[in-house]
């Protein structure tokens, strides 16, 4: 966290107690201006450190969701890989009591059967999104004074 850049206190020097409070003298001997300069001072301040914060919590947590993309990457490799020599080792073993172009289509149509029954789970799924609801409502709360009328424009 970097050290604010502009002072906080009366006398705009930089205090190590600004988050301190003044005590009467110094608040009694201010005028209204001072104050109010004070509060906007140690408010943007403020601000500036919350926003170093967040960005650094967002880097550190992004970080951590990379590593875990990539292990689940990794695990679905591995999966496709257990898939794919089961299914060889299903249509060998198949290919002994059948013919192997039969016992091809065997495994094929297991997989098939595999991949309908998940596209219906993900349609499914994907019926239950929402989407931006919050966010379209508020869209939709915006004066028509601010939305553009092409038709009420003239050049």
């Amino acid at each position: 966290m970097s050290m604010p850049t502009q002072g906080s206190g009366l006398d705009s020097g930089y205090h190590p107690d600004a988050g301190a409070p003044h005590t009467a003298s110094e608040v009694k001997g201010s005028s209204l201006g001072d104050l109010m300069r004070q509060v906007t001072t140690d408010l943007s301040t403020l601000m500036r450190q919350e926003v170093e914060l967040a960005k650094a919590e967002i880097r550190q947590e992004g970080k951590k969701a990379g590593k875990a993309a990539g292990l689940f990457g990794g695990a679905g490799f591995g999966g496709y890989m257990v898939a794919l020599f089961v299914s060889i080792a299903v249509w060998q073993f198949l290919d002994n009591v059948m013919d192997s172009g039969l016992a091809a289509l065997i495994v094929a149509v297991i997989w098939a059967v595999v991949a309908a029954v998940l596209y219906s789970m993900a349609k499914k799924n994907a019926q239950h999104v929402r989407g931006l609801k919050q966010t379209n409502d508020s869209v939709q709360r915006i004066p028509d004074a601010l939305k553009p009328h092409p038709e009420g424009v003239t050049r």
